[in-house]
């Protein structure tokens, strides 16, 4: 039925030749994806936010978040693995920092979106 009416209504080559020419492949579709879920949890985005402030070692953000340092480290293992956190040891402690500034703009776009 929706081809009928794509067919009733004219299919629009130009548009479709424009954007095919720009569309990533699936590859980088599905990487983009998986960063998105990553980022789709709560307690991930919360702990992002606290990271884009300061770098911390897990037992402050999980002073700050309220939360296990089990469930910490198993969030930001996920974040790790996502690219959106990196580490550093300092003797005994590992610290955790925003991995770069790409992750800081995708995090403050998406609270400007859900704050207009």
């Amino acid at each position: 039925m929706e081809e009928l009416i794509c067919e009733e209504l004219g299919i629009h080559k130009d548009i479709i030749e424009k954007v095919s020419k720009v569309m990533p492949d699936e590859a980088v579709l599905y990487d983009a994806a998986e960063l998105l879920k990553a980022l789709g949890d709560s307690t991930r985005i919360r702990i992002i936010f606290v990271l884009c402030q300061s770098e911390m070692c897990v037992c402050d953000i999980a002073k700050l978040l309220n939360m296990t340092q089990s469930a910490i480290s198993h969030q930001l293992r996920v974040l790790k693995q996502a690219r959106l956190v990196s580490s550093r040891r300092d003797g005994k402690t590992i610290f955790y920092s925003i991995c770069d500034s790409h992750v800081k703009t995708i995090f403050y776009h998406a609270m400007e979106h859900v704050m207009e």
